[in-house]
């Protein structure tokens, strides 16, 4: 312990302690939690000082700054702490992209589906592509848009919708994010289901 130097720029623009204090006078707290009152900063620097320990403004916007005497490497330590802590509670999202076919095969609708289903319980949303070539791209809405549920209906998480599907640059879209409740969006028809005539002629 003891009065401590700025060792490096990244710590002087980080926090003002000791010497580095501009404010004329501060509220203190001691090194136990103790309240010192309004000090002038000179006289705060002594009792730091006198202690052994640094004076370090920990709250710069109060009128007056608010400042604590404690030792800097436990200070410094405590702070990685606090952001660390921050970090892993805050959660990182994003908006993931697949892409689907008709006549992808059942064994890759599968794997994609999985993909999707992890990527929603790491909390991202999920955009979904229905790519349409060709003549699929003159297909009736709602028989696309009924293909695309079929593949909405093996995702292995629960899911609610958050931009519903419609027509997009690639063909059809429908943008999902995780369902915290556990209640899962309407997925349209069963998979299980026969495929009409129409579908069979579509993949072929």
């Amino acid at each position: 312990m003891g009065f401590t130097k700025y060792t490096t720029q990244k710590d002087k623009e980080r926090v003002r302690m000791n010497e580095g204090i501009r404010a004329l006078e501060l509220r203190v707290i001691g090194p136990t939690g103790q309240n010192f009152g309004i000090m002038k900063t000179r006289d705060a620097l002594s009792k730091a000082q006198e202690l052994m320990l640094d004076l370090i403004e920990i709250s710069p916007l109060a009128n007056p700054p608010v400042a604590k005497i404690t030792d800097y490497g436990k200070f410094k330590y405590e702070q990685k702490k606090k952001d660390k802590d921050v970090k892993s509670k805050a959660k990182i999202t994003e908006t993931k992209e697949s892409q689907v076919k008709i006549g992808t095969s059942e064994h890759d609708m599968h794997i994609k589906a999985s993909r999707i289903a992890a990527w929603l319980r790491e909390g991202h949303r999920v955009k979904i592509d229905l790519f349409l070539w060709g003549r699929y791209k003159y297909m009736e809405f709602n028989f696309l848009k009924e293909r695309l549920q079929r593949f909405l209906a093996i995702i292995p998480e629960s899911y609610k919708i958050s931009d519903e599907i419609k027509k997009s640059p690639k063909g059809l879209s429908v943008v999902l994010e995780r369902d915290l409740a556990g209640k899962t969006a309407s997925r349209g028809p069963n998979t299980s289901e026969k495929q009409t005539p129409e579908m069979e002629r579509a993949e072929a």
